[in-house]
């Protein structure tokens, strides 16, 4: 039988509260409270209660845990993320996948582990001033968060799904590597995105928030941070709306945290949403200004062999080698990998109708599919988005995507469609409306994408990926926080989570928010009073 942390700390006498379950409004005293609970949120807390203060974590989602997955999409995708994983931006244009529930994204990922890309680091360096952030400086924190976390090189053979990329990219001559993933006795099951029913993924859910409950601290689930009320520079009080069982509307039943310390980790979408709401000052008209994604196109293809992209490990291979065509100002540069293929997943982003529709789900197990995930941010005509809010208060992302961008979506479509037909594929379909059925050839894939108008709702776009918004920097008028995290105009407030950064990463983030948060976390404690050992 797996062994459950969460049951077994429930049995224990965790202080968990279910805010969908409370009668009477509610007030709490605690030395720091975490907004989030994700991979910024999941760190801070394991370093504060560490440390010795008392905390509050607050969690929208609910806690769910390894006997609640099911390995069903159906149930995953309105349980565990936001908006039932189909957040959008404001045109409709991308899809974006965010985790919303006890450890956040970590719940729902992938497992694929990337240290921050050495060109981001010094470009962040460069064009931000982000002090002690080099890649010599954030050697170390990354090395510890390995460490934690079990972040190691996959060592079992690749799915088909991902040694079909291998196979593809080696046949045109360029270079592709292995992940890392942050797992332990994993089951190479697959359905890792729906979350782990054997506890293998090293997430916040089974490492740092057991540790932080064990230690004394205080989760709230069901609950949205609502409002940051203020006394001058500081925050004395956070306003949490309990939420109904759906962890949709708010029931009515408020809870307020009176905390010394506010720490945000809400995401690049719900931290600068949380300071929108409450107008927090903001001199220069920054937060929310320059949220950037990872947009991501697909090819999928149809080989003669069976694939079941459904099964194994998700992501185990990727290539870097049209990451930094140009360095990290020129061209648009991508990261390829594989997601995984599972039947509602695919059925949702596949855009044919009917008869077409039923025939391609009918060859799910003959699928193979690439994405590239675009790097975004480093050139004057890649400005992201910008977080706003809706007449309710609730965020929205508007992404305009600009004519630089589409170029180098159509450089990718082009890249993996040869890829697959290099890899074998017989048939190759770039997820696009304007075609409903497989190409046969890769010069006629090729002709009908140098053609193809790319444009909002024309091309499937998705992303998983969400960063900035609140980004770091010493200087105020270019950034929200600085280098540590801390609020430049309010002196109680770090932020945590992957709104920090100043662009994209151009790798998947969850380990650059685990070493930002750590380091930033330490920091924080120090200043709190209490010596920590870095």
């Amino acid at each position: 039988m797996i062994e459950d942390p969460v049951a077994i700390g429930l049995k224990s006498g965790w202080q968990v509260t279910d805010a969908s379950t409370q009668k009477e409004d509610l007030t709490i005293e605690a030395d720091a409270v975490i907004i989030g609970s994700g991979a910024g949120g999941g760190m801070a807390a394991e370093v504060l209660t560490q440390a010795g203060f008392s905390v509050v974590i607050v969690e929208e989602g609910p806690l769910k845990s390894s006997q609640d997955f099911k390995m069903k999409e159906s149930e995953a995708y309105p349980e565990l993320y936001q908006e039932s994983a189909a957040r959008k931006t404001a045109d409709k244009a991308i899809n974006i996948l965010q985790g919303r529930c006890v450890g956040g994204g970590t719940t729902v990922n992938w497992t694929s582990s990337f240290s921050t890309p050495e060109p981001t680091l010094r470009y962040w360096a460069e064009q931000f001033g982000v002090k002690a952030s080099l890649p010599e400086d954030m050697h170390p924190w990354f090395k510890r968060v390995q460490e934690r976390l079990n972040i190691t090189e996959w060592h079992i053979p690749p799915n088909a799904n991902n040694a079909l990329l291998g196979k593809g990219i080696e046949a045109l001559g360029y270079s592709f590597n292995i992940m890392h993933r942050n797992v332990k006795n994993c089951a190479n099951l697959g359905y890792c995105g729906v979350g782990c029913p054997v506890n293998a993924k090293q997430s916040m859910l089974v490492t740092t928030i057991p540790q932080a409950l064990s230690a004394g601290a205080t989760l709230l689930t069901r609950a949205r941070a609502e409002r940051l009320l203020f006394s001058g520079d500081e925050v004395t009080q956070v306003e949490i709306a309990a939420l109904d069982s759906r962890g949709v509307r708010p029931t009515g039943k408020t809870i307020t945290i009176r905390s010394k310390q506010i720490v945000m980790s809400g995401g690049a979408i719900g931290t600068p949403a949380l300071l929108l709401r409450s107008n927090a000052p903001d001199p220069y008209r920054l937060v929310g200004k320059r949220t950037f994604l990872h947009p991501v196109n697909v090819v999928a293809c149809i080989m003669p062999e069976r694939v079941d992209g459904f099964a194994g490990a998700p992501q185990t291979i990727y290539s870097d080698a049209f990451l930094w065509p140009e360095g990290a100002t020129g061209k648009m540069g991508y990261k390829l990998e594989v997601p995984p293929l599972h039947p509602l997943l695919v059925s949702t982003v596949i855009d044919s109708f009917g008869p077409a529709h039923r025939l391609l789900m009918q060859q799910l197990p003959y699928l193979q599919a690439i994405l590239a995930l675009h790097r975004d941010g480093f050139h004057p005509e890649s400005e992201g988005g910008t977080v706003k809010l809706r007449e309710d208060r609730s965020p929205f992302l508007d992404y305009p995507i600009s004519d630089y961008v589409w170029e180098a979506m159509r450089r990718s479509f082009l890249t993996m469609s040869e890829i697959q037909f290099a890899a074998g594929a017989r048939q190759v379909l770039p997820l696009h409306r304007a075609f409903d059925k497989p190409f046969n050839s890769w010069r006629e894939t090729q002709a009908a994408l140098k053609k193809v108008t790319l444009e909002p709702l024309a091309a499937r776009l998705f992303s998983a990926h969400v960063m900035g918004g609140c980004n770091f920097g010493e200087n105020p008028e270019t950034s929200m926080v600085n280098s540590l995290g801390q609020h430049h105009h309010l002196k109680n407030v770090t932020v945590l989570d992957g709104s920090v950064f100043p662009t994209s990463i151009g790798s998947n983030p969850q380990v650059s928010i685990y070493a930002f948060s750590m380091r930033n976390a330490l920091a924080l404690a120090q200043r709190m009073g209490t010596s920590v050992s870095s």
